[in-house]
């Protein structure tokens, strides 16, 4: 679905057209993080099975992970999330907070990411009720993933072939990379009722300056930033200055995009689509505006896209 904002109006084309709706010197934005087998099944060596999602590294080798039963997971407890026995990898709860998240201090034989790919599993999303298999580590990926640290693949990027992005440069549209570890933050549900009472996950990012000067020239010359995924419109607008242009950076970002937000960087975005009550649909309708967004949404229902990681995508210009 391509959305023309000033119009108000949708059309329909296929994901293969996306040429057709940029010109040359457009800046596309892509987000390079590469997802990790961050999920973790092991069992407590006080006995019982026990889960961690590794969500993002902090200071002094631990991490913050979502952690289930967390009733059960008190500061002490040593999980061993090596199924073979060989104690590859160990977890001790160093602090409990809420809503499942815990910091795990993690041991582990030689360098942690060859460690993860022995004994970790993808984080598939929920909804996909199977069990992980080799594939997936793949599958799950976009075609330009580089830097491992996610827990969810940036999803809009899934769309894109190697042959499409070469084709898309061959006709002058410039691609610039840019990192955004999607942790919870991204998709963690809003659960409360007014909005501003949610509370974000940082998630860590990296705006190159090559990437920086690419969005840059492009806005200077007349062009467009077009952010593939909520992800990149988050690291840009992070980075913006009050003149649309950005700085070249790296750190984490909370920002909670919503209604009524003005965009200082990002003019166009290429999205799947969301599901109520995520704060992904809301930075969406802050793009569209609410009512347009609204009747968008229940077009698509009505000729049945499909939504989530796997589903279709929205252009919003």
């Amino acid at each position: 679905m391509v959305v023309d904002r000033r119009a108000s109006t949708w059309s329909h084309a296929r994901f293969s057209d996306l040429g057709d709706y940029l010109v040359p010197g457009d800046c596309l934005v892509l987000n390079d993080t590469r997802v990790i087998p961050a999920r973790l099944i092991g069992r407590r060596l006080t006995g019982g099975r026990a889960e961690a999602l590794l969500l993002r590294p902090l200071p002094g080798g631990s991490w913050e992970a979502l952690c289930r039963p967390a009733s059960r997971l008190r500061p002490g407890t040593v999980i061993d999330f090596d199924a073979e026995g060989r104690g590859r990898l160990t977890g001790e709860v160093t602090a409990r907070g809420p809503e499942g998240i815990c910091h795990l201090r993690l041991a582990h034989q030689g360098p942690l990411e060859a460690v993860l790919d022995a004994v970790g599993h993808v984080p598939l999303p929920p909804y996909i009720q199977r069990a992980d298999v080799p594939v997936d580590r793949e599958r799950y990926q976009t075609v330009y993933a580089r830097n491992p640290g996610a827990v969810a693949a940036p999803t809009a990027g899934l769309h894109f072939t190697e042959e499409m992005l070469t084709s898309l440069a061959s006709h002058g549209i410039v691609v610039a990379r840019l990192t955004l570890h999607v942790g919870l933050g991204t998709f963690r549900p809003v659960a409360v009722e007014r909005i501003e009472d949610h509370v974000m996950h940082a998630e860590d990012f990296v705006l190159p300056e090559e990437a920086a000067e690419a969005v840059n020239a492009a806005k200077a010359r007349g062009n467009r930033a077009v952010a593939v995924g909520t992800t990149c419109a988050r690291v840009l607008e992070t980075c913006a200055q009050p003149d649309g242009l950005v700085v070249p950076q790296s750190g984490s970002t909370r920002l909670f995009i919503t209604p009524g937000y003005e965009f200082r960087c990002v003019d166009c975005l290429l999205t799947n689509f969301h599901l109520p009550r995520s704060t992904l649909l809301m930075l969406v309708f802050a793009m569209t505006g609410v009512e347009l967004g609204q009747r968008a949404y229940a077009e698509a229902v009505a000729r049945r896209y499909r939504f989530y990681s796997y589903g279709d995508a929205m252009l919003i210009m």
